[in-house]
């Protein structure tokens, strides 16, 4: 079972999270908000395992009670070369600031990529960690979010301190 995929499931004040992944890191992460735009499905061959994700569940947590500004841990997320490349950049967008689509691809060597940018975005297995919520328009407007526009913008809330 070496290769094997865990997985927990529990309830946020904003929605139910479920995160996945093994010894090589977190593979993925999905936020059951009611909009999302893709479909997510507990792998067959899953295996539950709570107290594997002691400290990834612990900092999640303590991300959405703004209490965290910044993740440390393994992650493994599953694409190609190009959404990899795409979400290293996003891991430095600092908590509570967004750039756009743009301004990634600029910063990634390629400026004229924007849309594979926001495909690369769309694709994100573990969003939230990997913050794919802080990419917006070029004219500063929220734009997709595969998980719905009302969690982005509770998520960009929060992170900036507007939440209650």
């Amino acid at each position: 079972m070496a290769d094997c995929t865990y997985y927990t499931s529990f309830d946020t004040p904003l929605c139910e999270v479920v995160i996945a992944g093994n010894k090589d890191g977190l593979s993925f992460l999905h936020m059951m908000t009611g909009e999302e735009k893709r479909s997510f499905e507990i792998g067959g061959d899953w295996v539950r395992n709570d107290a594997f994700f002691v400290d990834a569940r612990r900092q999640v947590e303590e991300f959405l009670r703004g209490e965290r500004t910044e993740f440390d841990l393994k992650l493994n997320p599953a694409g190609t070369d190009f959404q990899k490349l795409v979400w290293g950049e996003l891991q430095k967008i600092p908590c509570g600031t967004t750039c756009s689509y743009k301004e990634i691809a600029e910063r990634i060597g390629s400026p004229k990529a924007f849309r594979a940018v926001g495909m690369a975005n769309s694709r994100n297995p573990i969003p939230l960690i990997i913050p794919c919520h802080r990419v917006v328009g070029a004219d500063g407007k929220l734009t997709g979010f595969a998980l719905g526009l009302t969690i982005k913008r509770r998520l960009l809330e929060l992170e900036r301190g507007e939440c209650d």
